[in-house]
């Protein structure tokens, strides 16, 4: 969270160094029309017509296009005052936390009729002077949310107010610099979604291949095994029923004591609910531990590809991870037994998460415990099946990682990159950039 004498410190350091030929200016004065808050309708109104962006949509996408949204109906003169448009700024008008307020999202071209809800506030840039994709970007820098928070109100929901938003100074290069410095932070979020939606396919692809093998029964060779009864219903003959705990060992982690510096900062990844990704696998956790501070506490160090899931609260969430770590008492490791590979495991578990759900117990907040797993029977293949399963999937999750990894470095030199370019740092004028 930005502090105000660290808000002072950032916007003072942006426009006492603004590069020849940039200017500063009001940024209502670089507007088309003045802001606008959302509408509101009744719930009468609601389930039908257009698509409206609500606050869940503008937290999770920078970008807002044609995902899924609710629909609301909308007469006449609300179209004209409420649809968007391709280039539209969205801001949150309120937000939980401070850091929430004034968060900034680009619509970009909506292909069918979209408004927004009455907790956020619309600017329509002029794009006469204004590129609407670098007031996107600057709004997302440290620079852009300083100024946000020197407007954001302090309470117990934090806010911000569309005048005092048209009111805030914002530097003004030429609209050729601008477009250049969007073109170059556009490029690294064009390749950032290109490797998410080839994440997204191979681990569609993963699971695919665990639904076919161990849930329609069309492994390789299947044609020759008859189906036989089972607790479980008809299984492959060869296939046995375990409990949970049988196939894999669930364990546990631990927290050093958070007031002994020496325990906290060190190389040791330390797994938390925080660091669950959108993806399979954790690449980085937000904190690390000292040698000393994972001997202190109830955590071993588990081996890359061991499975986390969550066991608390969010209960469910799954993931692997890609490097050895420690965890919190917050969730379950997973390792397989009896040599039954960790990708077996990791599926299986995905598959059995709403089950774990439904079972969670808890007078305060949902937990998993043991006895979830224990309770639990699953169909167990032959070894020679496990081995080959691994064998197929491993190349895929070895592209998984792979992806993640080339992902965050791009997120990061991008992250690098985005104050410096929008504070005129770098110098994008003698580029040669395409921004057609």
């Amino acid at each position: 969270m930005v502090g105000s004498s660290d808000t002072m410190e950032i916007t003072a350091s942006l426009f006492a160094n603004l590069p020849e030929g940039w200017n500063a200016k009001r940024f209502g004065d670089i507007l088309a029309e003045p802001v606008r808050n959302g509408i509101y309708k009744k719930k009468d109104f609601h389930g039908h017509g257009a698509k409206v962006v609500n606050m869940g949509e503008l937290f999770a996408y920078g970008f807002i296009s044609n995902q899924k949204m609710d629909r609301i109906e909308l007469n006449d003169r609300e179209r004209q005052a409420y649809l968007l448009q391709d280039g539209d700024l969205l801001f949150a008008r309120r937000s939980l936390v401070l850091e929430g307020s004034g968060k900034c999202s680009l619509v970009v071209c909506p292909s069918e009729e979209t408004t927004f809800e009455s907790s956020i506030i619309r600017a329509r840039l002029s794009q006469i002077e204004a590129d609407p994709r670098f007031y996107y970007y600057f709004w997302a820098s440290p620079f852009g949310r300083a100024l946000m928070a020197s407007i954001a109100t302090r309470t117990a929901v934090s806010g911000i107010r569309g005048s005092e938003l048209m009111q805030l100074k914002v530097p003004v290069p030429s609209l050729l610099t601008q477009r250049k410095i969007a073109a170059v932070l556009s490029a690294y979020d064009d390749l950032i979604e290109n490797n998410t939606r080839r994440i997204a396919l191979l681990e569609e692809m993963a699971r695919l291949v665990y639904r076919e093998w161990f849930v329609h029964f069309r492994f390789p060779g299947h044609e020759s095994v008859r189906l036989v009864d089972s607790p479980l219903g008809m299984i492959p003959e060869g296939w046995e029923v375990r409990r949970f705990t049988e196939v894999a060992d669930v364990l546990s982690g631990g927290t050093p004591r958070t007031s002994v510096p020496e325990y906290w900062g060190g190389e040791i990844a330390w797994f938390t609910p925080k660091d669950i990704p959108d993806t399979f696998y954790v690449l980085d956790t937000e904190r690390k531990i000292t040698e000393l501070g994972l001997s202190r506490c109830n955590s071993q160090l588990y081996p890359a590809d061991t499975v986390f899931i969550t066991a608390r609260g969010t209960v469910g969430r799954c993931v692997l991870a890609a490097v050895p770590m420690a965890m919190s008492q917050t969730s379950y490791a997973l390792l397989g037994r009896e040599c039954i590979p960790q990708y077996f495991i990791y599926l299986l578990t995905l598959s059995l998460v709403d089950v774990f759900k439904q079972n969670a117990t808890g007078a305060v907040f949902d937990t998993i415990v043991v006895d979830t797993f224990r309770n639990q029977y699953v169909a167990v293949p032959p070894s020679e099946l496990l081995l080959k399963f691994s064998e197929a999937v491993a190349p895929i999750f070895s592209q998984i990682k792979n992806l993640q990894r080339r992902r965050d470095v791009l997120r990061r030199t991008r992250d690098l990159l985005l104050p410096r370019l929008v504070s005129g740092q770098v110098d994008v004028s003698e580029m040669e950039i395409d921004v057609s």
